[in-house]
């Protein structure tokens, strides 16, 4: 047998072995996504309504810490005969009394008090020091501006557990009326000294900023899918505090961004230094929150060949199996790749528009059929696969339900709002009422859903640190 004839009878055996094959490969262009520009869509402004409650008796707490031992003191004795120090004997109390607060401070008080005259050069003074019990009572208006939770408080009495007085020649002599003007200044001091003690207690924004430092730090709500919610405040507001029976009360409001993202962890994007605080007189009612879930293409296409798992697609003896599935954006449709095998190998081209069935809560695509190039090289090669009724079976796997998506969000957030502590002393509570899926935005890059989510949100300080 001559070399030439070995070689033509080879090629003849080829050409035998896949003519009678049942397997055809197909090999169509791929449509090219459009340019990777930068991740772009319109995420709609969130409102917060967050009630806040803080009671008198951490406030007590926080004034006792501040206000400690010595808390007045005047070693001059020469301007007015009388050198005063006053000692906090006991904790302070507070209390409400219609709409204010009520600060009763007991004390302890240390009184010299000079007695004589100073005659050509020659002292003739008798100074007698004596101690003393009493209690100061204070009442305090309540505000709350630029951060912080302020009084203007008046000095309304001082009460003597004994009156003051000294032994003169035997005799217990009151001296009540020496030393009561003297404390004109103590009064205004100790007014003041209320006031420092409950600005300085109650500065509000390191302990907001803080809580909303954890709060907007990405937390992952699924681990299944690797999503993860992300909040970006861009205002707070506030309205005037007041007191309701032994509590503080105010409202304060969040304008945010909110965004559910796929994939790593995202990075945050709180910035403390840009909050701005706002006064307002009201704040709504309930929570309305729109988030902005963010799917990439990658995550999509392992979701949906999920869905092709351990299912053929055919006629006859004539079938595929989709071993994967990719997806990616072009000219306002999403291209959805099938890499197949089977009857067929190689890889089938769709395009169709994402849509949501509010009834069944699924994404999927409507006018899917086959890319031009795919659908030509079918009809040559595997005309079976071209028909409508298995591009119909196809299509019933290109979708999938959000339902275990917006149920696993729920569920998740509503840990966020079940006594959930952000720091010390701060408890965050809630529900979610409604959650409403509102529509898609294709961009370069990913499938874009909008949620709505209405509920309500309210936050307790109790034990604050």
């Amino acid at each position: 047998m001559t070399v030439s004839y070995k070689y033509f009878l080879g090629a003849i055996i080829i050409f035998l072995f896949f003519s009678c094959s049942t397997t055809q490969k197909i090999a169509s262009l791929k449509p090219e996504p459009d340019d990777a520009s930068p991740l772009v869509y319109d995420n709609a402004v969130s409102y917060i309504n967050m009630p806040i409650q803080i009671k008198l008796r951490d406030i007590e707490n926080k004034i006792n810490t501040t206000l400690t031992g010595l808390i007045y003191e005047d070693n001059n004795i020469e301007d007015d005969d009388l050198a005063v120090k006053i000692w906090k004997q006991a904790p302070i109390q507070l209390e409400n009394i219609n709409g204010k607060i009520k600060t009763v401070l007991p004390l302890k008080a240390q009184v010299k008090y000079r007695i004589g005259t100073n005659k050509l050069g020659i002292d003739l003074y008798t100074t007698k020091e004596f101690q003393f019990n009493g209690t100061i009572n204070l009442l305090s208006e309540v505000n709350l501006s630029n951060w912080k939770l302020s009084t203007k408080t008046e000095f309304k009495s001082l009460d003597w557990n004994e009156s003051p007085s000294v032994i003169v020649l035997g005799k217990s002599v009151p001296i009540t009326y020496l030393v009561n003007p003297a404390l004109h200044f103590f009064k205004e001091k100790m007014e003041k000294s209320i006031d420092d003690a409950i600005e300085k207690s109650m500065d509000f924004k390191p302990v907001v900023l803080d809580a909303l430092e954890k709060t907007c730090t990405p937390f992952q709500m699924n681990e299944s899918f690797e999503s993860w919610l992300r909040v970006v405040p861009i205002e707070l507001y506030t309205t005037d505090a007041k007191l309701q029976k032994e509590t503080i009360a105010f409202e304060m409001g969040m304008k945010c961004t909110m965004e559910t993202l796929i994939g790593q962890k995202p990075a945050s994007q709180f910035n403390r230094n840009k909050i701005v605080l706002k006064a307002v007189s009201k704040m709504p009612e309930h929570v309305s929150a729109n988030i902005v879930a963010v799917s990439t293409y990658a995550d999509a296409s392992k979701i949906m060949t999920k869905n092709f798992a351990g299912q053929e697609f055919g006629s006859g003896n004539k079938k595929i199996q989709v071993q994967n599935v990719s997806l990616w954006h072009k000219n306002g449709k999403m291209i959805i790749a099938l890499d197949v095998l089977g009857s067929l190998n190689g890889t089938i081209y769709l395009s169709g528009f994402p849509q949501y069935n509010d009834t069944t809560k699924e994404i999927y695509f409507d006018q899917l059929d086959y890319v031009i190039d795919t659908k030509s090289t079918l009809i040559k090669t595997a005309n079976w696969l071209a028909q409508g009724y298995v591009l119909r079976k196809i299509q019933e796997s290109c979708r999938y339900s959000i339902v275990p998506n917006l149920e696993e969000g729920k569920s998740s957030m509503q840990k966020y709002l079940k006594n959930y502590s952000p720091m010390p002393g701060v408890f965050v509570n809630g529900s979610l009422k409604n959650i409403q899926f509102q529509k898609i935005q294709l961009t370069n890059k990913a499938i874009i859903a909008f949620i709505k989510v209405e509920g309500d949100v309210s936050i307790a300080v109790d034990g604050f640190k």
